[in-house]
């Protein structure tokens, strides 16, 4: 069997291997893993993005990037209850569609968690340095080297927070994040009570300016609700690092499917509910492309106050957003070293039951990305390889329902070719709505890659090294 076709074994969904990360989870806090993961920058500044792109219809582009990924979540609570493995879409490869797939995967995985990392991170010192520097900070400690500083030192205190958290345990950083979910929840629906009575169906004409299609408009930018849909979605995505705790989910088989389809369900509704007063209090050239859209809308309606409340929580809702994806992304550095694509010494679980040594490397990592890199250049990169591995699950869904017919699957999604192609299609088409310098750069990372796979992967791999009789 050559590297492309050697798969994993489906093990049974209550079995539990020798070293996994013990159960700690319930369902409520794997949903405000989520709900903190999706809802951060998506809608607090994405909104302004996306009116700009789109106008009035940036509706129409929610509704269209919320469709796609509802498919992508259903398909990712099937094979998250059938495969409890800490790899999410990366371990599902592995065992669908084979080594070198799951290290494509992988990779584009690991894209898009340290892109999100960081870029959150710059985001959140971009709050905190204006504060940071009113009592004497040095305003060369508060940003990277291509914005004339020298180390954006904040972006990297937030991480090193933030993993210090995950490394005390994970059922502690849970109930943290829990909280801190709850309050952007309640300041978002803050925001709908205040905005609604200012409701005006005439600031929704003309409601499709930019028309439907992704096209380059005259001043260079690309505009058109799928252009908005592309750039949105990044927005929610988030879900998909639950199935990363499915080892430490108490019963994942009910826990799982629970947690996601609830977090993609609430996040919908809240961010249509949003998107619906924004553009109904006021004219969307107002907010377009504006880095506090909610802020500006009710200054504008002359709510200060409670502008100032929403500007606030954007402090307080990054880290949450921080927490999940980090916490993704050291799970899937685990499932790639327990499989042999990384040092297996780093898969060792410390007392508190939380993989210390890979958690402080990825922290390391997306700290020096963070810190010294120009991540507002490639940060349109996470949605690329998001929708790699989005595609990469549909697959998952319709080839082990051909390959695997019997295999036990504790939630069974109904209808599953029209997820599954519904997921492939959405994806594929939100991923050539991207611009094409996104594109050339995805295309450059999976070629490098794909060259790490051929001169380290193959070889290294724990199959490939079975297969070699090393």
């Amino acid at each position: 069997m050559n590297n492309w076709t050697r798969r994993k074994p489906i093990a049974p969904p209550g079995e539990r291997s020798a070293g996994a990360l013990p159960p700690s989870l319930s369902w409520p806090q794997l949903m405000a893993m989520g709900v903190g993961a999706i809802i951060g920058t998506g809608i607090l500044t994405l909104i302004g993005v996306g009116v700009d792109r789109a106008g009035p219809a940036v509706l129409l582009s929610f509704a269209i990037a919320g469709a796609v990924c509802a498919c992508a979540a259903l398909a990712y609570a099937e094979l998250s209850a059938m495969m409890p493995a800490a790899g999410s879409a990366y371990s599902y490869s592995y065992a669908g569609l084979g080594e070198a797939f799951a290290w494509i995967v992988g990779w584009s995985l690991i894209l898009e968690y340290s892109l999100v990392v960081s870029t959150v991170a710059v985001g959140w010192s971009g709050y905190a340095s204006p504060l940071l520097m009113g009592i004497g900070f040095p305003e060369a400690l508060t940003r990277g080297p291509e914005l004339g500083g020298l180390i954006n030192l904040p972006a990297v205190a937030i991480i090193a927070v933030v993993a210090g958290l995950l490394l005390l345990g994970t059922r502690e950083s849970a109930r943290i994040n829990s909280v801190l979910v709850v309050v952007k929840i309640v300041t978002l629906l803050l925001f709908v009570g205040y905005t609604l009575p200012y409701f005006d169906a005439a600031h929704l004409d003309p409601f499709m300016p930019y028309g439907y299609a992704a096209q380059v408009d005259s001043d260079g930018v690309q505009r058109g609700v799928m252009a908005a849909a592309a750039i949105i979605f990044f927005a929610f995505y988030g879900f998909d690092a639950i199935s990363t705790a499915a080892e430490e989910t108490k019963r994942p088989a009910r826990d799982l499917p629970i947690a996601i389809i609830g977090s993609m369900a609430v996040c919908t509704l809240i961010y249509m509910l949003v998107a619906a007063t924004a553009v109904g209090a006021t004219p969307f050239t107002t907010f377009a492309d504006s880095p506090e859209p909610l802020a500006l809308i009710l200054r504008s309606i002359g709510q200060g106050g409670i502008a100032q409340v929403v500007a606030t929580t954007a402090v307080v809702a990054l880290p949450t957003v921080l927490l999940a994806f980090l916490y993704g992304q050291s799970r899937i550095f685990l499932a790639m070293a327990r499989d042999g694509f990384l040092p297996q010494r780093l898969a060792h679980i410390s007392g508190r039951g939380t993989p210390a040594r890979i958690t402080l490397l990825t922290a390391a990592i997306v700290a020096v990305l963070a810190g010294l890199l120009p991540i507002g250049k490639v940060a349109a990169l996470a949605n690329a390889g998001t929708l790699i591995a989005f595609i990469a699950v549909g697959v998952c869904l319709l080839v082990l329902r051909r390959r695997a017919p019997a295999a036990p699957r504790p939630f069974r999604v109904r209808a599953a070719w029209l997820v599954g192609l519904g997921t492939i299609g959405g994806c594929l088409y939100l991923f050539l709505s991207l611009p094409a310098e996104t594109l050339l750069w995805c295309l450059v990372w999976n070629l490098i890659g794909l060259g790490l796979y051929a001169a380290y992967g193959q070889y290294r791999s724990t199959l490939g090294k079975a297969a070699s009789g090393g």
